[in-house]
């Protein structure tokens, strides 16, 4: 672990030819461009700067990542670790940790924070548990976190857990928006329409193959939309005889146990120098983390397909295949030994997309070959 403060780590460098780690399509280069340790949620600066949250204690900052990448720099130290979650909105930097969200002011080309940060907001006041990270996403003046659940499978007596909390951007009038819901790490907000996407990690210990994993539109349900933890999965199946008619249903699925971490929308109207072909442009990415169930579900970055702002393709509760396709791969070897497990997913400001490691601490970067 760093000293708190700043901290420089070892300079960037492309892949070699054959180097293990992250593989993106035909067509496109993936290049290392910086080492964060324990890397998880991305988040670009208007300047171009690539912000990284990470397992520790602390926001790193990889100076001009679409240009010419500088060495990554700890930007500031939260004694609230793990400080996965990053957002920048504005003249504010968000930060969450293990028990708080917190603000630092910013103004574009920061590379260390100019004061303190202010927590705005508590979660998990009842204590840790099993799922310590807390995502942000920012849309139409409202401010979203992401508290997972305590446990893998139990009765919550902490209000926030299991849930996506709403709340002012000063962090005041804090409530549910989602509930039921394990572990929505991945949050993603859509270009054009400001829809909360939602990434939801699903319980263990059922039949083999499911829970599927879910992406789903949080936005289009009313209220405060119930996900069935722990009492319903899937296509509203019960557990113990519940009732499952008010649970909604996600209008994406991956295969069960591939984790989902990370999610951003490709831009539809992305016009930078590296912008994606059009048949990206609108969908979204997920990073996918993989899992310790056997046999192993391997990491990977899926891409799912989107038209008139909605899924290509319709869930297919017999295939949970069909939505998506793997975008980055390569990260697990045949007998299961893995050299990265994507957390983080960002678009740059020239449109290449952005791609966190916390395996390695690797951060990726992604181009359409030119």
């Amino acid at each position: 672990m760093l000293a708190a403060g700043l901290a420089v780590l070892p300079a960037p460098h492309a892949r070699a030819a054959g180097e293990a780690g992250l593989r993106a399509p035909t067509g496109f280069t993936v290049e290392r461009i910086a080492t964060v340790p324990g890397a998880r949620e991305l988040a670009v600066a208007p300047n171009g700067d690539l912000f990284a949250g990470t397992g520790g204690d602390a926001i790193y900052v990889v100076p001009d990542a679409e240009k010419a990448p500088g060495e990554a720099r700890r930007f500031v130290t939260i004694a609230d670790g793990p400080v996965a979650g990053v957002l920048l909105a504005g003249d504010t930097l968000y930060a969450a940790g293990q028990f708080g969200v917190w603000r630092i002011p910013y103004q574009s080309g920061d590379r260390a924070a100019r004061s303190a940060p202010q927590k705005i907001a508590s979660v998990r006041p009842g204590g840790g548990g099993v799922h310590s990270t807390t995502t942000l996403a920012l849309s139409k003046g409202t401010l979203y976190a992401s508290v997972g659940s305590s446990c893998n499978a139990c009765n919550e007596t902490d209000p926030t857990r299991a849930t996506i909390q709403a709340m002012t951007p000063d962090g005041k009038n804090m409530h549910a928006r989602a509930v039921d819901i394990r572990n929505a790490i991945a949050l993603a907000v859509q270009p054009g329409n400001g829809d909360l996407w939602a990434g939801v990690a699903g319980r263990d210990e059922l039949e083999h193959g499911h829970p599927y994993e879910i992406f789903d539109d949080v936005s289009a349900h009313a209220g405060t939309p119930d996900y069935g933890w722990i009492t319903c999965y899937d296509d509203r199946k019960p557990i113990g005889g519940a009732s499952c008619s008010g649970v909604v249903l996600p209008k994406v699925i991956f295969p069960a146990y591939d984790t989902p971490i990370g999610a951003a929308f490709y831009p539809a109207d992305a016009k930078g120098a590296y912008a994606f072909p059009a048949s990206y442009r609108g969908g979204a990415f997920v990073t996918l983390h993989g899992s310790w169930h056997r046999p192993l579900v391997p990491p990977r970055v899926a891409f799912v397909a989107f038209k008139n702002d909605e899924p290509a393709r319709a869930v297919d509760w017999s295939n949970p295949d069909v939505q998506w396709t793997e975008f980055g791969g390569g990260c697990q070897g045949a007998d299961g030994s893995r050299s990265c497990r994507p957390t983080g997913v960002a678009v740059g400001t020239d449109g290449s997309l952005f791609v966190s490691d916390d395996l390695t601490g690797a951060i990726y970067r992604i181009r359409p070959r030119r």
